[in-house]
């Protein structure tokens, strides 16, 4: 890879991964909504994903009920240390992961002493072979409780969120060092837009999610005090959804059309919270072209999602937030669904590159987490999307088999480690 390796000694290269997205057995509202709307999802797969570019691969899959429940998950609840084990082999130093609340309260007022002794010993297990925990406190999901209470469309129902953060801040403060409060906040209220209007979690009105995405914000500023006080030698932030927005014209309208995606996807939630954040902490999957107001990308290279290909983006996003903020910056994800491997290694290559590059503008970067160290499932697509460093056979006992593309960083970051 050509790169000036200008990554400071203590880079953390990890990978990102979510509680109910790999656990298994997670009771939360997005494990009733599955169960709920399996059959629906699989019925109209058709109709609605049948411009993807590999459909005539994915069809099998997405036609299926059993395709849109999270179910076992990979397993990762029980075979976390098996996992920790292949990410020390890929030369893995650090590892973000969510603290399920849905685990740790089940029952409104109810802590269960089991889960966090299962988060206690994971976290031991990430620290014994040398990989830093990054641990996230909301990634989507939440109780059922606190569903039916109406979740953030309340304001009176964030003194739960922030009683778990208080709770997590007491059990764990003084075993890591970095905390997520949010994972996408930006993303989760504007979901079902993303999904061509899918009725998703969470099933409100747009006008009432706009005032939850505002909640989330507040919610955010108090944990982050609630955090500090527990531990003021933590780093706190969140993982905000940003993409590289360009005009692909130099009309007025295409400017204008960036301008307001940066400031309304990329800067709104943490312009409000930049005192709330000892870092910056963005996930980033794709690039924006508008031409006037509209959104205008190439045609390929297209990952199986559909979403168009720019992993260089990173690193612009990178030195534009430290430009902004001043303050270290951390890519919290990124990856590319790519169930055959074709584009992986050429993403890493390039994401790292730019990130080296964005080092050579004087940004702080402090991380990179990839997105993801497992085959995840992956919301309301369920679970052919393959994002993972590691495949895992869910027809056949989980086995973990890490991808070409994986051994092949696992060698980039062996020669990246001896250079520094």
């Amino acid at each position: 890879m050509k790169q000036n390796n200008r990554f400071p000694k203590n880079f953390l290269w990890g990978a990102s991964t979510a509680g109910h997205q790999v656990e298994g057995g997670n009771v939360d509202q997005w494990s009733v909504w599955e169960l709920a709307h399996a059959k629906e999802l699989a019925s109209t797969a058709e109709q609605r994903l049948n411009w993807l570019p590999n459909w005539d691969k994915t069809k099998h899959y997405a036609k299926t009920p059993e395709n849109y429940v999270s179910s076992k998950g990979v397993d990762h609840f029980r075979r976390y240390e098996e996992d920790f084990d292949l990410a020390k082999k890929l030369n893995l130093n650090a590892f973000r992961f969510s603290i399920e609340w849905s685990r740790c309260e089940p029952e409104e007022g109810v802590w269960d002493k089991a889960a966090f002794d299962h988060y206690h010993s994971y976290i031991l297990e990430l620290k014994k072979r040398g990989i830093e925990p990054i641990v996230n406190l909301w990634h989507w999901t939440h109780p059922v409780w606190f569903e039916q209470r109406g979740a953030f469309s309340k304001s009176s129902n964030t003194k739960y969120f922030l009683r778990f953060v208080a709770k997590v801040a007491e059990e764990f403060g003084g075993e890591i060092k970095y905390v997520i409060t949010l994972n996408e906040p930006n993303i989760y209220v504007s979901y079902s837009e993303w999904n061509g209007g899918l009725s998703v979690p969470p099933e409100y009105p747009r006008w009432q999610r706009l005032f939850m995405f505002l909640r989330l914000i507040k919610a955010h500023k108090k944990a982050y005090q609630i955090l500090k006080a527990s531990n003021p030698d933590l780093h706190v932030g969140a993982a905000v959804q940003m993409s590289d927005n360009k005009a692909k014209t130099d009309s007025f309208l295409s400017r204008a059309a960036v301008y307001f995606a940066d400031r309304a996807g990329n800067y709104f939630f943490n312009d409000r919270t930049r005192k709330q954040n000892d870092f910056i902490g963005f996930n980033y999957y794709f690039t924006n072209y508008f031409k006037g107001f509209k959104l205008d990308n190439p045609a390929s290279p297209k990952n199986d999602l559909g979403l168009y290909m720019e992993p260089g983006g990173v690193g612009k996003v990178a030195t534009k937030l430290w430009l902004r903020y001043k303050k270290p910056v951390m890519v919290t994800e990124n990856g590319v669904a790519d169930a055959t491997d074709q584009y992986r290694q050429w993403w890493l290559e390039e994401t790292m590159m730019s990130l080296d590059h964005s080092l050579s503008e004087g940004t702080k970067l402090v991380g990179y987490m990839h997105w993801s160290l497992l085959d995840n499932f992956e919301w309301a697509y369920g679970w052919w999307p393959k994002f993972g460093l590691v495949a895992v056979d869910r027809e056949h006992s989980m086995k973990r088999t890490p991808r070409p593309s994986a051994l092949w960083w696992s060698e980039e970051l062996k020669k990246i480690s001896s250079k520094t």
